[in-house]
């Protein structure tokens, strides 16, 4: 076997020559700075560092050199090499400057030149009102129920000790769902929600039951066949009129203001017993104010109906009359918020003008 060449010139290899590695450098070199963008030098730096650039190609040849020769060769292909790499990262380097200042130009927001209108949209204010109320009683300690729309006759009269002889009943005043004697109903308040929840839970119960209502009753400046109501209901052992009477002044307080007070005048309801209306004392004059729009002169503004629940509803829930006492009210959201606001046609609420949406903005 033949020892190593040691007389191995690395001129005479091709790859190796210093004229070409010098032409391959300067063709980098060229390349790199006639590069217009940072794509095109991307493509042009494969070409001259790529694995099959001459200069790649030159430093493979370098491993099979003898080792007298590595060296030098390896020095000179290094220094090649490098100068390539520095031309191509400065070259990149000026072209992502002139990218970023570019954008600068051509991405810049005139913050002074007017935006065109843009009309603001506005949440209806019976959602708003709704979720008023529900923060007022939620914030007492109480639970928010509801129920479906479409109700037994059992749950929406009877079981609310309201007789099948009952005016209520009647066509003239509740939707029946065909067929009429299937004993299913629009329901005609959210006092099913109530009853629901009574045969649902065990005592102590402290819900309000906001929701739609329906009604036979032709749309005008202050009625409509649906609107909303909201309704109390408590179930606990010693419930008086006293804290129905608590409730509901701090109910009006955090609706219409602080130091506004309510009364209770006798009234009948079927399902509660006794009963009472709601008076609300006026926000407006606090009752010194004869002339007042918003009362009448009188102090005192009508908001609902109110009792303590009657011992023949308790019953039908399956709660112990003896064991339990309970108070239950109920107001219309419409009346709320016209009395509120001043509005004077219910029409208005309902008919979806926008413009009458936008005068309350986002809240109440």
């Amino acid at each position: 076997m033949s020892g190593p060449n040691t007389n191995y010139d690395p001129v005479e290899v091709a790859a190796l020559d210093p004229q070409l590695i010098e032409e391959a450098v300067e063709a980098a070199l060229a390349a790199a700075a006639g590069a217009a963008s940072l794509d095109e030098l991307k493509r042009i730096r494969g070409a001259h560092q790529g694995d099959k650039s001459p200069l790649a190609l030159a430093n493979r040849e370098i491993g099979a050199l003898p080792p007298s020769a590595k060296a030098e060769a390896g020095k000179r292909v290094g220094q090649a090499r490098g100068r390539v790499g520095q031309a191509f990262t400065a070259r990149q380097a000026e072209l992502e400057a002139e990218r970023d200042e570019r954008i600068l130009v051509e991405e810049t927001l005139d913050l002074t030149v007017p935006s065109p209108y843009q009309r603001l949209g506005a949440r209806h204010p019976i959602s708003l009102v709704t979720e008023r109320v529900e923060d007022i009683f939620v914030g007492m300690g109480w639970e928010i129920a509801e129920g479906p729309e479409i109700e037994s006759e059992w749950l929406t009269f009877d079981a609310l000790n309201i007789g099948p002889d009952h005016p209520a009943r009647g066509e003239q005043d509740t939707f029946f769902v065909e067929p009429a004697d299937a004993g299913v109903v629009l329901r005609t308040h959210t006092s099913p929600v109530q009853i629901r929840t009574m045969l649902d839970r065990e005592p102590p119960i402290y819900v309000l039951c906001p929701g739609k209502v329906f009604r036979t009753d032709d749309l005008d400046a202050t009625h409509t066949p649906v609107f909303h109501q909201f309704e109390g209901l408590v179930v606990d052992k010693g419930i008086t009129m006293a804290h129905l009477r608590g409730a509901l002044d701090a109910f009006v307080q955090g609706l219409f203001g602080e130091g506004i007070v309510t009364r209770l005048r006798p009234n009948y309801f079927p399902f509660t017993e006794p009963s009472a209306e709601i008076d609300c004392q006026c926000w407006v004059c606090r009752g010194e104010d004869s002339a007042c729009r918003t009362c009448g002169g009188t102090g005192w503004i009508e908001l609902g109906g109110s009792g303590m629940v009657n011992r023949k509803v308790l019953t039908a829930s399956g709660i112990d009359p003896d064991e339990y006492t309970g108070f239950a009210f109920g107001l219309g959201i419409e009346r709320s918020l016209m009395l509120r606001h001043g509005v004077a046609d219910m029409r208005d609420i309902i008919e979806g003008d926008v413009r009458f949406s936008a005068a309350f903005g986002m809240e109440i």
